[in-house]
């Protein structure tokens, strides 16, 4: 079992894999969400929309819900897993563990983003309830897109030693 040594904590080959797997996954999941927001970010905010715009705000969400899950619960695990950390005993103390990792912006904005996922994918939603969830997802999306830009930042570490 080869490993890597960055600062005092050897990693294995295997746990660099597990981490280039996780990160592509992370970046497929980014790519379609960008795909989605690009094209939504033209519709925009608006009181109600078209049939064919509701559709695709649709996808826009459940891509949101993807990434943010993926994000939430198997990199940040996998980040501290790698930083010989015991797992969190929650998921507020696992997003306040990554706000003090730099891995977010601010705990708040990822604990209003979970509890975003949870109705998007988790409820059933009435449909005045549809336009607060294409307004938060059009607002928070980049909140996203920073989390992925930091994570690959920080896992750079793992990488070089």
């Amino acid at each position: 079992m080869a490993m890597n040594t960055i600062g005092n904590k050897n990693i294995t080959v295997e746990e660099i894999e597990y981490l280039d797997h996780v990160l592509e996954k992370l970046h497929r999941a980014k790519d379609t969400l960008n795909y989605s927001f690009g094209i939504c970010k033209q519709i925009g905010v608006r009181d109600s929309y078209e049939e064919n715009e509701t559709d695709r705000l649709e996808s826009l969400s459940s891509k949101f819900a993807r990434l943010s899950d993926l994000i939430l619960k198997q990199v940040f695990k996998t980040i501290d897993m790698l930083d010989l950390e015991e797992p969190a005993e929650t998921m507020r103390d696992t997003i306040n563990r990554a706000e003090k990792k730099g891995l977010i912006s601010a705990a708040l904005v990822f604990i209003q983003i979970k509890k975003m996922r949870n109705k998007i994918s988790h409820e059933y939603v009435e449909p005045e309830d549809l336009l607060e969830i294409y307004k938060f997802v059009l607002e928070y999306t980049p909140a996203l897109f920073d989390a992925v830009e930091r994570i690959d930042i920080y896992c750079r570490k793992f990488k070089t030693g």
